[in-house]
């Protein structure tokens, strides 16, 4: 195996974002004095989203955007139709406070010892350096989908990747919890490792949790990954 760089799912492979919305929406609920499960809430959110924006071309918006339009129906879905627009704006502007994986960060200074690291992502460039100033990441450079036209899983988002960092697709290692985006990145001729986040969606458990045969790499953690690495 020929890795020189590794590319890494951000949204939720490295940012708990259902920790960091479902608090919001709790939050909210508290102040109107409502309980719902905070968590199916939080998850229907997320799959909304990412329906909307996975595998679009060219679209005219964003997932930032696609955060703000998706959260009025989700909260229709559930009844919470007295959240105000003040308490729809922290929601929505929660996503550029997430906080990061516990494990991460210092894994993520040993690799970037010895190989390129880059946030690809289909969270847009704004909300990446949000997130990273806040958790103090130190990429080598941050590719948004949105940069590139095309979302995951399309080929496309892949393959114009790998031009950017320079190499080869068999020279980059592509790190997500979701096999969904590991699946398409070894179609474009990448290296795969999963990385198990068991809590990504909450108590639920993530929805495929088993990492397809053909990775090349799978670890419980980010330290399991960079021993693998020799990091």
């Amino acid at each position: 195996m020929d890795v020189q760089a590794l590319a890494f799912d951000t949204g939720g492979t490295v940012l708990d974002w259902h920790g960091g919305i479902g608090k919001v929406f709790a939050m909210a609920g508290q102040v109107h004095g409502v309980e719902r499960d905070w968590h199916a809430v939080t998850n229907d959110y997320r799959r909304a989203a990412m329906k909307a924006i996975a595998g679009q071309r060219q679209p005219a918006f964003n997932m930032d955007d696609v955060h703000r339009t998706e959260l009025d129906g989700v909260l229709a879905q559930h009844g919470l139709g007295m959240f105000t627009a003040q308490d729809r704006e922290q929601i929505h502007h929660a996503w550029y406070g997430l906080d990061a994986w516990p494990d991460f960060a210092d894994a993520l200074g040993r690799l970037k010892r010895k190989f390129p690291v880059v946030s690809f992502t289909m969270l847009p460039l704004a909300m990446v350096v949000a997130v990273s100033r806040r958790n103090g990441f130190d990429w080598d450079a941050v590719i948004s989908c949105e940069m590139i036209g095309a979302y995951k899983p399309q080929p496309q988002a892949y393959e114009q990747a790998a031009k950017w960092i320079g190499l080869a697709p068999s020279q980059i290692l592509m790190v997500a919890c979701h096999n969904f985006d590991l699946n398409a990145a070894r179609a474009s001729g990448y290296h795969t490792a999963f990385v198990r986040r068991p809590q990504e969606w909450g108590p639920a458990g993530p929805p495929d949790p088993l990492p397809h045969a053909d990775c090349t790499i799978v670890v419980d953690d980010f330290p399991s990954l960079a021993q693998y690495l020799g990091a």
